[in-house]
């Protein structure tokens, strides 16, 4: 099976990684990929979000079957283009893809179908924003209502912080993003990821892992698009599993079926563990990243076949996936100034020795060659340092080793605390 896969991230090298294992995949190729991705597919410069180039690209070289990682794409109907030339496509079509694109779309569908999570409103006016804020006790919430990258979340110490940070949102803080912005109630927990399969009718789950959003130790500073996860998480047990699919990822797919927007993808569910049991922060319509790297190392099954039953409408009839049990922790590199301001074109250097140790894979995000053939940063989450071995303990102290030992980057930074709250 000749197989595109769309993106150039870290999530799509893990994706890519996985997907060459497959025996069903007798081609791999990628849009546009990254220095990473290079080694296991072959890389076509065709960016992710041009649609018209991307289905040029397939009718071209009659692909069997097309991988959507991101989200952009996503929600600019590549999906639903595709299955009008008769591709076979993995990822939700642009009305579904709604769950990850709009907030307070997911808002209301939790409202129409039970689905627990945060007491919201919603707002295009800046008067009647601040006017709901007052009725409020901080923290605050504040959302963008469209993608933001994963950036379009701000959690406001004080009415007057909240104040300023709703009248930057409606400014454009986040381009057309914030033109409409959720405010919803702050809930106490610890956050964790659930994955589940869709092909519409049928969900099956995937497994659960914790990511670390802010950009510094401790949790501080601004959020970002992810600084490190690992799997499993702790927090999120057996019990609470079963508990998601019924109380939230089950509803989903039965409501969004009945509303006319079925799902064929990924649910990535963002979850508040709260004292009353698990509630629904939010959806992404794809992989998380950088979660996608700690399942993909984790995952024993063809992730290939996972994603042909899916979009075949044949979950049911898939045997459940297998897991491999040892602990496994992703460590982003980030350019320095990240997620504000940074520079491009730095050389990287050591990520063949960091590869050749036990346990220890590095996965390619924001890569290119430079005219010298050399690697190089090209965008602000660089490198992601995933190592699995045989307790979390160890699998941290593996992944900070080849960081510490192998990679040289003084152009860069990472969080030296991931995976703390399931290590204390």
């Amino acid at each position: 099976m000749k197989v595109l896969l769309i993106g150039s991230g870290g999530r799509e090298h893990a994706l890519a990684w996985k997907l060459a294992q497959s025996e069903l995949v007798t081609e791999l190729v990628c849009a546009p990929g990254n220095v990473g991705i290079a080694e296991v597919a072959d890389i076509v410069p065709v960016a992710a979000d041009d649609i018209i180039g991307l289905l040029a690209l397939v009718q071209r070289d009659n692909y069997d079957f097309v991988v959507v990682g991101p989200e952009q794409p996503l929600a600019l109907g590549l999906v639903d283009a595709l299955q009008e030339l008769g591709i076979k496509v993995f990822g939700p079509t642009e009305a579904a893809a709604q769950l990850e694109s709009s907030k307070a779309f997911t808002k209301e569908l939790c409202r129409r179908y039970n689905i627990p999570t945060a007491a919201y409103s919603v707002f295009t006016d800046l008067k009647e924003a601040k006017a709901y804020l007052k009725t409020m006790t901080p923290p605050y919430v504040l959302k963008a209502d469209g993608l933001a990258a994963g950036k379009g979340v701000v959690l406001p110490e004080t009415l007057k912080e909240a104040e300023k940070e709703l009248e930057e949102f409606f400014s454009g803080k986040f381009g057309d993003a914030s033109t409409k912005v959720v405010i919803e109630e702050f809930m106490e927990g610890q956050e964790a990821s659930f994955f589940a399969i869709s092909d519409g009718k049928t969900a099956i789950p995937l497994i659960a892992a914790q990511d670390h959003k802010r950009a510094y130790d401790g949790d501080k500073g601004p959020n970002t698009g992810g600084m490190g996860a690992y799997s499993p998480a702790p927090i999120f047990d057996q019990k609470a599993m079963e508990i998601v699919m019924d109380k939230i990822i089950t509803p989903t797919v039965y409501g969004m079926a009945k509303d006319g927007h079925p799902f064929v993808g990924v649910l990535f569910a963002g979850l508040m563990m709260t004292k009353d049991g698990p509630k629904l922060i939010e959806y992404n319509a794809r992989f998380g990243d950088p979660e996608c790297q700690v399942l993909m190392r984790r995952l024993q099954s063809d992730l290939m076949e996972i994603f042909i039953a899916a979009e075949g409408k044949k979950l049911n009839k898939l045997k459940a996936p297998a897991w491999f049990d040892e602990p496994t922790v992703n460590v982003v590199l980030a350019a320095n100034g990240y997620p504000g301001a940074y520079k491009k074109g730095s050389v990287i250097k050591g990520i063949d020795e960091a590869n050749e140790m036990d346990g220890v894979v590095v996965f390619h995000a924001g890569t290119k060659l430079d005219d010298k053939g050399a690697i190089c940063a090209a965008g602000g989450r660089v490198l992601n340092i995933t190592a699995q071995a045989s307790s979390l303990e160890k699998a941290v102290s593996k992944a900070y080793k080849a960081i510490d030992e192998s990679i040289v980057w003084p152009e860069g930074f990472c969080r030296r605390d991931i995976a703390h709250l399931a290590l204390k």
